[in-house]
């Protein structure tokens, strides 16, 4: 690798979703997931997700000029299409997740055996995300 290798990365801190109804999609992931909510703004909602990282929903269009912060000025950012995004469960658990979607209206649309024996359920979030919860065993890494 040209310049050596890379610095280390410690993990993953934030993942972005783009939504059209910022009030919806927030009701949603609390409702889905339980994620505490740590910021709320006009422009973009931060939820904790547990292990350590943040899930930032954005209002589609929200962020297409420079935001100014206390610290500085946060570059300018937009998404559009349907993501995918999929969040590590207990393998004991994900049966209690199918039985939660079905219970709050939430269609599972596919369910999946992965090739390390892992197990995933597949569904969507208002916007059309692909959303996944998935058991031990997705990659040879978890």
């Amino acid at each position: 690798m040209p310049g050596g290798a890379a610095p280390r990365v410690s993990r993953q801190l934030e993942s972005s979703l783009y939504v059209a109804d910022l009030a919806r999609s927030h009701a949603f992931y609390e409702q889905v997931f339980g994620f505490e909510t740590l910021l709320d703004e006009e422009r973009m909602v931060g939820l904790a997700v547990p292990g350590g990282s943040m899930l930032l929903l954005f209002r589609r269009g929200g962020s297409v000029t420079p935001s100014p912060v206390p610290g500085g000025l946060i570059p300018p950012h937009d998404g559009q299409g349907t993501l995918h995004l999929c969040f590590a469960v207990p393998l004991a658990e994900l049966d209690a997740w199918e039985r939660h979607l079905q219970a709050l209206g939430i269609a599972v649309e596919s369910r999946v055996t992965q090739r390390f024996g892992g197990l995933s359920l597949y569904f969507r979030d208002p916007d059309g995300h692909s959303l996944e919860v998935a058991g031990p065993g997705l990659w040879a890494i978890y």
